[in-house]
């Protein structure tokens, strides 16, 4: 059997992972973090048998060992926030011998994914940064209506979540670039622009409708202009289900860009506690969009919106998808390039949802 370890698996999104791959014939899951504790309990859950929880730091200098001497395959690190992190995990997993996965959305990350790339290839494994919503499920969008364009100019996208807010790791991470600057491709050239700035509206299929926006630092930034050269547009915005909530985290980050706050990340505990409160009296429908736009056959503008909508506050389960639907080729024998890359080109838009169809997920392409 293929042993999968789920470093962080009793976390907000290991669990929802490790929940996926217990039931997995083909799988042996290692439940695996720095509390045994909670390791243990989530292992008894899934009726996992003894020894299957792992009390594992990201930081042990012996990480390497342990993983060899636990027979690991496949290494799933859901640790974050990855924006401050080094590839400490990935290194170990491929001094031990086996793939690597996370689900990291931090955009120096996961781009630098690529400076593993020789090591890993010279002990044949696969290390793959980003199997998350992007840039995993984005890219996968893009390249299922690739072949419609002939040129391809703009690629529009974002995410807006309902009321459930993610663990606070996700949340301190998308909060660490709040205020700051990042580039942006905008009609041919970069731009800079500010972490949850640029505050707009943006109108989803009912039941979202209408939800605030701002812009995001991702991967695909750096992604997609390399990955679509025709592309003149890599537009990315998030937001949030409610609107006051939304303005609170603008507000924020504004001051932020004006220094009179030197981060948004001590904020992110205190509003996800509040989020948490609110979450009965906010919307469970969240959702995401693609939008491209270029020229079709015979010369016609053609634009595609393709959306993803969550209801039930099952939005928290997406980013999982990616990484559930790579073990599970590994673990079946379905061969993934060997090297470090970013998680694009890896999975069709199918196969990253095929692991969340039991969920109030579905697909709008208008």
């Amino acid at each position: 059997m293929h042993t999968v370890l789920v470093l962080g698996g009793y976390g907000f999104f290991g669990k929802r992972i490790s929940e996926a791959l217990a039931t997995d014939t083909a799988v042996r899951l290692l439940v695996a973090g720095r509390d045994a504790r909670k390791a243990a309990v989530l292992a008894a859950q899934l009726q996992l048998p003894p020894g299957h929880a792992v009390a594992l730091d990201s930081g042990d200098p012996e990480l390497a060992r342990r993983l060899h001497e636990l027979a690991v395959a496949t290494v799933i690190n859901t640790a974050g926030p990855f924006q401050s992190q080094g590839y400490t995990v990935a290194q170990a997993a491929i001094e031990a011998g086996c793939n690597y996965i996370d689900l990291a959305d931090g955009r120096d990350f996961v781009t630098g994914i690529s400076s593993l790339d020789g090591p890993a290839r010279e002990r044949g494994v696969t290390v793959v940064s980003g199997a998350s919503t992007v840039p995993a499920l984005s890219s996968a969008v893009v390249d299922r209506y690739l072949a419609q364009f002939v040129r391809l100019d703009t690629i529009e996208f974002g995410i807006s979540s309902g009321g459930r807010a993610p663990g606070l790791a996700a949340v301190r991470g998308v909060f660490s670039y709040g205020g700051k600057s990042f580039k942006e491709w905008r009609e041919g050239v970069w731009r800079t622009v500010h972490g949850w700035g640029d505050l707009r509206w943006h109108h989803f299929p009912q039941p979202l409708g209408r939800r605030l926006l701002s812009s995001c630092d991702i991967p695909d930034l750096t992604l997609f202009p390399a990955l679509y050269p025709t592309v003149r547009t890599v537009a990315f915005h998030a937001g949030f289900a409610s609107s006051l909530g939304h303005l609170v985290v603008w507000v924020l980050a504004t001051l932020v860009r004006l220094r009179l706050f030197r981060s948004l990340v001590p904020f992110a505990a205190p509003l996800r506690r509040l989020s948490h409160w609110l979450e009965p009296l906010m919307s469970d429908q969240g959702g995401m969009f693609v939008c491209l736009i270029g020229e079709g056959a015979e010369g016609k503008l053609l634009h595609v919106n393709w959306n993803l909508l969550a209801g039930q506050n099952h939005g928290p389960h997406i980013p999982c998808g990616a990484a559930i639907a790579l073990a599970r080729k590994l673990a079946t024998g379905v061969p993934l390039p060997t090297g470090a890359m970013p998680c694009v080109g890896l999975l069709t838009v199918k196969e990253f949802l095929a692991p969340l169809r039991s969920l109030d997920i579905r697909e709008v392409v208008e």
